[in-house]
């Protein structure tokens, strides 16, 4: 898990802040939950898709297969 800081808002972009070193990231507002405010703290967690990546390589294969 990523523990970051909502900076700023730039239009359609939010400015997080990463972990202890601060790493700037601009991420799509979009994405963000509803009702977060400038300041907040939020939890990142990223992890595979494992059912995704199975879906795209059986397209692949289907498409080399035809």
């Amino acid at each position: 898990m990523i523990s970051a800081y909502l900076d700023r808002f730039e239009g359609n972009l939010a400015v997080l802040l990463l972990g202890d070193e601060e790493r700037k990231l601009n991420f799509p507002r979009e994405f963000l939950p509803e009702g977060v405010i400038e300041g907040d703290y939020l939890k990142i967690e990223i992890e595979p898709d494992e059912e995704a990546k199975a879906r795209a390589e059986e397209e692949a294969l289907e498409l080399l297969r035809e």
